[in-house]
């Protein structure tokens, strides 16, 4: 094809995308204002081929994967409650008086004895977790009226609903799909342009484990009038010895305009409808983490019972409404090329050779959208799939994994505007301190609470999967980092004196369980991991592991490891600002600062890279997935750029080691590590390898073959860094700015200290900034050009320091214009 061709084919798709899409008065014209904006749409010109490619829709606890088939519709569906088994303890009693024998094993080297009696001693049971579950299918299968062209499905993010378009035997085609926050339900709507041309048969059944058959004890069954209403009830399946004692209902009501509708033995039927509206509901039991006494049937009666009344419109406007006012603070404009115009699908594949810079912007909305639509206040916590689960044995059971998978989920909640979406997240902390006490006295003889590499819905708190993995303490710790951000880009005193007790509880253990190391001079963790790396440690090498019953190529079993030496400096750190904020324990806060003095620092080993473990060691793997000791890098504030510049080559020179590949959030990692150390190219070269090689065809990441969330939020947050950074007191404005990304403007960002930013660059400068204060703190911003601060168009006052930083006090609710 010539190049004029291309482009004459690139003009057309501008053309379509702007104006034929937009033909549709009933659907696109009326939630995008006529407009296909490349950096909030996903558009396919073909149907989902498997799950992984299927379009999300979620209000935090329903969530729903739309393949977009024309004539065989299939909506797979979850509620974020259903997991297996039900509340059940973890703890082992007085396991801390194996202890002391297994730090004197650590200390003296002899890591292999010290992980087997670990494991013996001090982890959970049982060893494992439960899992989190797929609920239902709903199927939809069309009478075939003739061949299908013209199709399409997109998902538009400015709205939250996903939809699709086709022809049949002359008939135009539509179908919208969303979940309402307000009204707990997901609607499916279904309209055509020529009346009485809509006719299918509605299934809706559950989710059998193939190779369990007592794992769930999902069935059919008709109630209500029997006309309009599909029903389905079941219960959890036992696991790991923990009883089954989750219950759910789901139910599917049809309202059609015209035609019939009639429910079969298990079948809705629906024929020579203008108009027709499904409306899913779904509940369980679930109360909390040890309470599943609730009643789902009168649940789901209670959400179809609130919209009886209610046409589709205005369902709609409602969910609109709520949606729009969490989605719409953000704005992000990235160069726009004619390839933004492509199909989704074609766009990724197509990143690393054309120019798109908008995908970036697209991927970061995405994330937005994700987060939005996985967590929201009053559900649970988004895990390892956010809500999106299509297996009975997910992988890695889709609980919360706290070694790197948890903390990334959230990582983006507060630079992208979404603050209200870290209360699961902080509720579960909260209640991860139930059985995390417990845990601490019991395995540990300490005080306060910990949490070991993973969790689930019942919270339990105790280590887990081996000694390899469950011998990570500061999961609990990292957590509490993040419940720290919430406060520093919030300034919520309120808050923070609600975590305050969390806080101190963490420092608590680790103030009771750090140990003297051999040399005298360190405080340090022990036992210890650097997630989920094997050290090439004296006589490491594969062995027998007595809790999994298989062979390791090692043991992960240290003392004082980077990655718990960092978290524990952040988080001591944290602690004692949140202690002089609320004036609280000014001794103790004393004894902890002296701790935090004796943590072993940060150092440079003898082959050029950043030390992973107290003691100078290789790993025997080359290019692990995990960068734990890279923590204090980011998402951490312990090393930085202008901080620690004697070991930037350091961290610098693990990441060469490692390498740019490996799993997807371990790419969405070292992007956002790059962007720490200003490199904005090589963070846009990993950005775009993620979305060709790391990527399913609507941006969901994934590990392997499996979706996980992580990777998607992930590269959020990472995106949020190389626009704005904040961690070190300073508003510092793109630091690591891609040179595709010249041009562009952000608005609705958000910094520590409670500031939300608009700004415009050209030529890679910044022109104008708007600074608008959320609580009145003093706003110190480096916006890489000489610009003069107004208020209310008066001149304000400003100290300049030599590196540019501006600083300025500020009003509450003020904006603060720079240009």
């Amino acid at each position: 094809m010539s190049m004029n061709n291309r482009m004459w084919m690139l003009v057309a798709l501008v053309v379509w995308a702007t104006s034929t899409l937009a033909q549709d008065s009933n659907q696109y014209d009326q939630i995008s204002n006529k407009r296909f904006d490349p950096a909030t749409f996903l558009w396919y010109d073909k149907p989902a081929a498997e799950w992984n490619e299927a379009l999300p829709v979620g209000n935090g606890r329903l969530g729903g994967m739309v393949f977009g088939n024309a004539l065989a519709e299939r909506i797979q569906l979850n509620e974020d409650t259903y997991w297996t088994g039900g509340p059940y303890n973890a703890v082992v009693k007085e396991g801390y008086k194996a202890l002391p024998e297994i730090r004197q094993l650590v200390f003296k080297g002899e890591m292999k004895q010290a992980h087997n009696l670990f494991g013996r001693t001090l982890m959970g049971y049982p060893v494992e977790q439960q899992k989190y579950q797929s609920l239902a299918n709903l199927q939809l299968t069309f009478k075939n009226t003739g061949e299908v062209t013209g199709y399409r499905r997109w998902l538009d993010l400015k709205t939250g609903v996903t939809s699709l378009q086709y022809v049949s035997g002359g008939v135009t085609y539509k179908r919208e799909v969303f979940s309402s926050v307000p009204d707990q339900v997901i609607v499916v709507r279904i309209t055509a342009s020529k009346p009485g041309s809509i006719s299918f048969q509605a299934n809706l059944h559950g989710v059998r484990n193939q190779e369990h058959s007592n794992y769930a004890t999902d069935y059919f069954r008709m109630d209500g009038d029997g006309k309009d209403e599909l029903i389905l009830t079941g219960k959890s399946a036992d696991y790991l010895g923990v009883a089954g004692k989750m219950k759910y209902e789901a139910r599917l009501k049809a309202t059609t305009e015209g035609g019939t509708i009639k429910v079969t033995d298990r079948d809705l039927v629906v024929e020579n409808a203008n108009t027709v509206t499904l409306y899913f509901a779904a509940a369980t039991n679930f109360v909390n983490y040890k309470d599943v006494s609730a009643d789902q049937h009168k649940r789901v009666l209670d959400y179809l019972d609130k919209i009886k009344d209610k046409s589709y419109a205005t369902i709609l406007q409602a969910h609109l409404a709520d949606y729009k006012q969490l989605f719409d603070r953000v704005v992000l404009r990235l160069p726009v090329t004619a390839n933004a115009y492509l199909p989704t699908n074609e766009r990724m594949q197509q990143n690393m050779t054309a120019s798109d810079p908008q995908l970036a912007a697209l991927a970061y909305q995405f994330g937005r959208y994700v987060l939005m639509s996985s967590s929201r206040p009053g559900t649970q916590a988004a895990n390892l799939q956010g809500i999106w689960n299509n297996d009975m044995n997910p992988a890695w059971d889709s609980k919360y994994t706290t070694n790197i998978n948890l903390e990334m989920n959230y990582w983006a909640v507060e630079s992208a505007n979404l603050s209200e979406c870290a209360e699961p997240l902080i509720q579960l902390v909260k209640q991860l301190t139930d059985q995390g006490a417990q845990v601490a006295k019991e395995h540990y003889g300490c005080r306060g609470w910990v949490c070991h590499q993973n969790t689930d819905q019942w919270m339990v708190a105790a280590p887990m999967d081996g000694p390899a993995w469950g011998a990570f303490t500061p999961g609990g710790a990292w957590l509490c980092t993040m419940l720290w951000e919430h406060y520093l880009y919030t300034q919520d005193k309120q808050y923070l004196q609600d975590i305050y007790p969390v806080l101190k509880g963490a420092v608590d253990f680790y103030m009771d369980f750090l140990v003297p190391h051999p040399n005298g001079r360190w405080l340090v963790t022990n036992p210890s991991t650097s997630p989920e790396n094997f050290p090439a440690s004296p006589s490491n090498g594969p062995f027998f592991d007595e809790v999994t019953g298989g062979m390791l190529p090692g043991t992960t079993i240290c003392a004082g490891a980077s990655i718990d030496m960092q978290i524990l400096s952040d988080l001591f750190g944290g602690y004692t600002q949140a202690a002089g904020i609320l004036g609280k324990d000014a001794g103790y806060v004393s004894t902890v600062i002296a701790a935090k003095q004796r943590f072993p620092p940060p150092r440079a080993g003898k082959d050029g890279t950043l030390q992973e473990w107290a003691d100078d060691w290789g790993q025997l793997e080359k290019e692990h997935r995990h960068a734990s000791h890279m923590y204090g890098l980011y998402p951490g504030n312990v090393l930085s750029v202008s901080g620690t510049p004697t070991l930037i080559p350091a961290c610098k020179a693990v990441l060469e080691q490692r390498g740019d590949g490996a799993t997807g959030w371990s790419r969405a990692w070292k992007t956002a590590l790059w962007a720490r150390l200003r490199d904005g190219n090589r963070a846009n070269k990993i950005f775009k390898r993620y979305l060709k090689e790391q990527a399913s065809p609507q941006l969901f990441a994934k590990c392997g073959k499996p979706m996980q969330v992580d990777a998607t939020l992930g590269m959020t947050a990472a995106i949020s860094e190389m626009l704005v950074q904040s961690q070190e007191g300073v508003i510092d404005l793109l630091p690591a700015l891609p040179d595709e990304w010249q041009d562009g403007e952000v608005k609705g960002i958000r910094a520590r200290g409670a500031f939300e930013l608009q700004f415009s660059w050209q030529t890679g400068k910044v022109n104008r900034v708007e600074v608008m204060s959320g609580q009145g703190s003093l706003c110190r911003i480096k916006p890489g050009a000489a610009l003069q601060v107004t208020a209310n168009g008066r001149k304000v006052k400003v100290q300049k320091a030599k590196d540019g930083t501006l600083t300025f006090p500020t009003v509450k609710g003020q904006t603060y214009i720079l240009q």
